[in-house]
C-alpha cells in the first residue's frame, strides 16, 4: 500500500493537529488492523447523548478494559483461558483478544458502561461549553445607537 505523507499539512495548519492525526491514522489503516471483531453499533440516543454497543460474547467485566485518553476511547478485551480442559466439537464464539478504538469529538466524554447479555454498552455525553453553544446576536439599527447616545448625554 502506498503511504501518504501528511507532514505538509502539519506545517501549514494551526489548531488542526487532531484532524491531521486522524487523517494520518486513517492512512496507516491496513487489513491486519481492520478486524471486524467485535461487531459494534453507534446510536444517537438524544440531542447530546450517544451509545456504543459492542458484542462481546464470552467476556466478563474482568476481561474488558475501557480507557479514554486524548479524545480516543479504547476498548480492550483479553480472553481468560480459564477452561483449557474443554474439548470443543465446534467453537463459534470467538473469545479472542481485541482492541477497538473510537475517535471522540473534543467535548464528548464516556459517562458509564454496562455489560449485560454479552453486550457492552458505553454511554457518551457531549458537554459543550456555554461559549460554544449557539446564541443570538441582537441586531440594532444605526438610529437606535444614536438615540441611546443622545439619552446618555
Amino acid at each position: 500500500m502506498t503511504r501518504i505523507d501528511f507532514s505538509p499539512l502539519f506545517r501549514s495548519t494551526v489548531g488542526f493537529d487532531q484532524m491531521t492525526r486522524m487523517l494520518d491514522s486513517a492512512a496507516s489503516w491496513n487489513e491486519k488492523n481492520s478486524a471486524n471483531y467485535p461487531p459494534y453499533n453507534i446510536e444517537k440516543t438524544g440531542e447530546d447523548t450517544y451509545r456504543i454497543t459492542l458484542a462481546v460474547a464470552g467476556f466478563c467485566e474482568q476481561d474488558l478494559d475501557i480507557k479514554l485518553q486524548e479524545g480516543e476511547l479504547t476498548v480492550t478485551g483479553k480472553s481468560s483461558d480459564s477452561n483449557t480442559e474443554t474439548t470443543y466439537l465446534h467453537r463459534g464464539i470467538a473469545e479472542r483478544a481485541f482492541q477497538r478504538r473510537f475517535q471522540l469529538e473534543e467535548h464528548v466524554e464516556a459517562i458509564s458502561a454496562e455489560l449485560a447479555n454479552g453486550l457492552l454498552q458505553i454511554e457518551l455525553l457531549r458537554k459543550l461549553p456555554e461559549a460554544m453553544k449557539p446564541h443570538t446576536i441582537e441586531i440594532r439599527s444605526r438610529d437606535s445607537r444614536l438615540v441611546e447616545r443622545d439619552k446618555a448625554a
